[in-house]
């Protein structure tokens, strides 16, 4: 698979398969697979190439299983049956859950307790990519982004990053959390481009960006009109699937862009990671960023 690299010359570089695993589906999902087909779809990814997964402590069902998917990971990749060293797990906190509502809790002293029950989970005396969840509009930006610098400060996070930010907040985290802040995870995909400047602004200044729901409902004609029609033209074109024409247009945006695709099942997995060996023409990505 297409390689790209994230980190910096301070805290390290890191290369990694220019496709990544959404752990998020093989926990929230009302019909979410059973453990050992979770697990099947981890090691598919694995076996394609895919070295960076995507967690967060909140994905789970409700309240009562907070952690499933971290725990899941972690199950996953002890079960591999082979090296798994050059895998980066980035995993989330400062979303919480009450029952099966989703809250924030950017409070320092919160974030804490979630970066050490986020170790114990993923069962490792170092987190590779901790990100902040979502911005606490009850807690000021600065306060939760010094708590992140603490956990790099303390050792327990190697990397660090941001998740549904705009870009003051990313100027403001780089200023706080210093070379350590690494990505900017924020939603990106064909039918929702809001971010385009956030993405502008990371490539400039040398962030990885993942987008979050990279396929944005490609699929669903209806919602999307003519976009989804121009991505499935250009997928017959190459005779391929419109989510590997989708991961392709995402990955020729910038450098610096490494999508999330999740994932429920092997096939979905392995169909998304081809899509980082595609090649777009110019026209075809004309098209594609004009749809």
């Amino acid at each position: 698979m297409q390689q790209r690299t994230i980190g910096n010359a301070t805290v390290g570089t890191v290369s990694l398969g220019a496709v990544g695993l959404g752990g998020m589906p093989l926990s929230t999902k009302s019909d979410r697979p059973s453990p050992a087909d979770a697990e099947a779809v981890v090691h598919a990814a694995l076996d394609a190439g895919v070295t960076l997964i995507d967690t967060a402590d909140a994905y789970a069902a409700d309240e009562s299983e907070f952690g499933h998917n971290e725990e899941l990971i972690a199950r996953a990749l002890a079960s591999y049956g082979s090296a798994t060293d050059d895998v980066l797990v980035a995993t989330k906190g400062g979303h919480t859950r009450r029952g099966s509502d989703w809250e924030i809790d950017g409070s320092p002293a919160y974030l804490r307790r979630a970066c050490e029950d986020s170790l114990r989970r993923l069962g490792v005396e170092q987190i590779g990519l901790y990100q902040y969840h979502r911005p606490d509009p009850t807690v000021p930006w600065e306060d939760t982004m010094g708590a992140l610098r603490e956990l790099v400060d303390a050792g327990l996070v190697r990397m660090a990053g941001i998740s549904n930010a705009d870009i003051g907040q990313i100027d403001s985290a780089r200023a706080i959390v210093g070379e350590a802040l690494v990505s900017v995870q924020n939603q990106f995909s064909p039918g929702w481009r809001s971010s385009a400047g956030e993405l502008a602004h990371c490539a400039a200044v040398g962030l990885a960006f993942l987008p979050w729901s990279p396929f944005g409902g490609i699929t669903a004609a209806k919602s999307l009109g003519s976009t989804a029609a121009e991505f499935g033209a250009v997928a017959d074109e190459l005779g391929v699937s419109v989510h590997q024409v989708t991961i392709a247009w995402h990955l020729a945006q910038a450098d610096v862009v490494l999508p999330i695709p999740g994932a429920s099942r092997p096939q979905s997995i392995q169909d998304s990671a081809g899509g980082a060996d595609l090649e777009l023409s110019a026209e075809q990505l004309a098209r594609l960023n004009a749809a």
